[in-house]
């Protein structure tokens, strides 16, 4: 008996990458949660089990402080945000062909069009996509889809983005796209069907047609494996799908001489190992291989594909490239150009022999055996991801202002170009955009486009967000006579403008000044920073009522009955003159106090503008009224010149 393995039997890159992930939380001794089965196999699931690692089906189970692993299927971007509402750590697992297809959909809604998913609508990873958009329309077969689009005559004038579940069929996404370019008159169509899927089935196919019999290992619930199954039946009639070695048929495999075997996207290695041991027992079994069934088995685990991006084990450090074991019959590495972004940064300060690392394939060459790999492309990949992440999940990024253009201002992200519309620096139209130039500063991430190398950031929405908070802090706990410290944002005829933190209050001029004044800009400038306090306040209507002059800034409580003050004229009246005492304080000096004798002119004495001596001989401040008297301080002449009595 023949027995030939198929090269792409076992995990596919997403789901290994997912189940290192779980491995790797599990080994930092953290509490472990995957959201769903971490892939559809139920001894994997039962594995992880057994080291402590749960399954919760929505983010209300998982408890708090804990560790959450998003399997590769991803999840509904609602979902998503109400994982992040919770207190954990979350470690995204999504395989990054799904996130693709997220990102196709929701790009597609917000463009005006109606994103058409093909694959089951039950599958996580459908649910998943179909929850990144609003209104999706999701067909199973070509069937449903041909009978939607010729329900309605407007269907077929829908602009339409069409996208496959990453494990359908090649047979099926073909005839849909027949459907869909034959009746529609405006549409995008992506082909998402995973590459490694597509490999998997193609070659699923032909050791079919070559096989009498097929053995396809896998947990019956998982799509991509019943998909397999139902592939080899189209090609070869004896068809066993089975959950692990001890469903094998023994009996009835003898009757064949050559057998065929490949296994689901999530079936762990030890279970086809299991299957092969097994296989075994049956008499005069050979392994069609030219390496024995064990190098086969990890090598149709581990395949290598430029762009993937894989674990390795640093070997050797030589003079101009680093040595790197991949696991596979590949001899991989990395040269010295390709360790780092940083052109200063030396490989042998930064690696040793036994560092595990993760690289980049950027090449394999399978006739010479070698990978050339790269670290300086998995670090920008990691930083564009970063970035893509930041867009997605709304959340604020760190960048220098490197240069301004005519239309803004561009901003370097960890080495990722982003440009920043003039209205979204939030410096007001007119103001010098390059004030900021050299500048950190924080923003949001509003369009990504990876494709195009098109990333767009907004510093004005970061403001936003903070001064919304601040606003809503301060609506939580204003209260009357709370006081602020606020900056002067406007001035109009009736007063004067103040933020206090997110809120705009108003100081009316009645409040900006214990003396009378024309304009508020008699007391303040915009700019200026002053110490205010709530008056009264309406929650409802947003408006808020300050004052700025304090009991301590009241003059006439800097004054008293008796006290002798340098008064300024400021008028010159019939009845005597009128003193400046203190800013917005006059007083009256009558014209019998202007001097020590008998005055007929108060200007025969006194000018505008002259400063002198007096003294408050009269203070009325309930009415505001002060007499004062330049008299009371100089010795009458009558008395200084009387003659002395012998």
């Amino acid at each position: 008996m023949n027995i030939r393995i198929a090269n792409t039997a076992g995990f596919c890159y997403g789901v290994k990458r997912a189940v290192e992930l779980v491995e790797q939380a599990v080994d930092q001794g953290k509490t472990v949660y995957t959201l769903g089965p971490i892939a559809h196999n139920r001894h994997l699931v039962a594995s992880f089990e057994s080291k402590g690692v749960r399954v919760g089906q929505t983010p209300e189970d998982i408890a708090e402080h804990c560790t959450v692993v998003i399997r590769s299927h991803g999840i509904p971007r609602a979902t998503y945000e109400a994982l992040r509402q919770r207190n954990v750590e979350i470690i995204d697992a999504t395989c990054p062909s799904v996130k693709r297809i997220h990102n196709i959909v929701s790009d597609a809604e917000a463009e005006g069009r109606t994103p058409v998913i093909i694959g089951t609508p039950t599958h996580p990873e459908i649910v998943a996509i179909a929850g990144w958009c609003s209104k999706p329309k999701v067909f199973p077969d070509e069937g449903s889809l041909e009978q939607w689009l010729l329900s309605d005559p407007e269907h077929a004038d829908l602009p339409i983005t069409m996208v496959s579940q990453t494990t359908g069929t090649k047979k099926l996404w073909e005839n849909c796209k027949k459907i869909l370019k034959k009746v529609c008159t405006n549409y995008k169509i992506f082909d998402t069907i995973c590459r490694a899927t597509e490999n998997r089935q193609n070659e699923a196919a032909s050791l079919g047609e070559e096989s009498q019999a097929m053995i396809v290992v896998g947990d019956r619930t998982s799509s991509n494996t019943k998909k397999l199954a139902l592939i080899c039946s189209e090609h070869c009639s004896d068809v066993f799908l089975i959950d692990n070695a001890a469903d094998l048929p023994l009996e009835q495999l003898g009757r064949f001489s050559n057998i065929g075997i490949t296994a689901g996207a999530s079936t762990p290695a030890w279970i086809i190992k299991e299957v092969k041991d097994t296989m075994s027992e049956i008499k005069n079994v050979d392994v069609v291989a030219e390496e024995s069934f064990e190098a086969l088995l990890e090598n149709s685990i581990k395949t290598l594909n430029t762009g993937d991006k894989v674990l390795g084990t640093v070997t050797a450090i030589g003079s101009t490239e680093i040595q790197v074991d991949l696991g596979t019959k590949h001899a991989g590495y990395i040269p010295y150009d390709e360790v780092s972004a940083d052109p200063t940064v030396k490989p042998e300060d930064i690696l040793k022999k036994g560092d595990e690392i993760e690289v980049f394939v950027v090449h394999v060459n399978d006739q010479e055996g070698t990978v050339m790999l790269s670290r300086k492309k998995l670090e920008g990949i990691k930083v564009w991801d970063d970035v893509e992440a930041a867009c997605e999940n709304k959340t604020p990024v760190e960048g220098i202002i490197t240069e301004e253009n005519k239309g803004g201002l561009v901003a370097n992200v960890k080495g990722v170009r982003v440009f920043i519309p003039a209205s979204q620096t939030g410096i007001a139209k007119g103001g010098e955009l390059s004030e900021l130039k050299g500048k950190t500063v924080q923003m949001k991430i509003t369009e990504f486009n990876r494709a195009r190398r098109r990333v767009v950031g907004s510093i004005r929405a970061v403001a936003n967000e903070a001064r919304k908070a601040a606003s809503e802090k301060i609506w939580n706990e204003i209260e009357v006579g709370k006081q602020y410290h606020g900056t002067v944002k406007s001035l109009t005829t009736y007063g004067a403008f103040v933020d206090i933190g997110g809120v705009d209050g108003m100081v009316h001029i009645s409040e900006l000044s214990w003396g009378r004044i024309k304009t508020p800009n008699e007391v303040v400038k915009v700019g200026d920073e002053i110490d205010v306090f709530v008056i009264k306040f309406d929650a409802e209507k947003k408006k808020i009522s300050l004052g700025y002059k304090t009991a301590e800034m009241n003059p006439w409580n800097k004054i008293a009955l008796g006290d002798v003050v340098t008064v300024k004229i400021v008028k010159l009246v019939e009845f005597g003159a009128f003193a400046q005492v203190l800013p917005g304080v006059d007083g009256l000096i009558h014209i019998s106090q202007v001097a020590d004798r008998r005055v007929d002119k108060v200007s025969d004495v006194l000018t505008e503008g002259q400063e002198v001596e007096a003294k408050i001989i009269e203070l009325d401040v309930e009415r505001k009224r002060i007499s004062l008297s330049i008299r009371a301080l100089l010795t009458p002449a009558a008395e200084e010149e009387a003659p002395v009595e012998e």
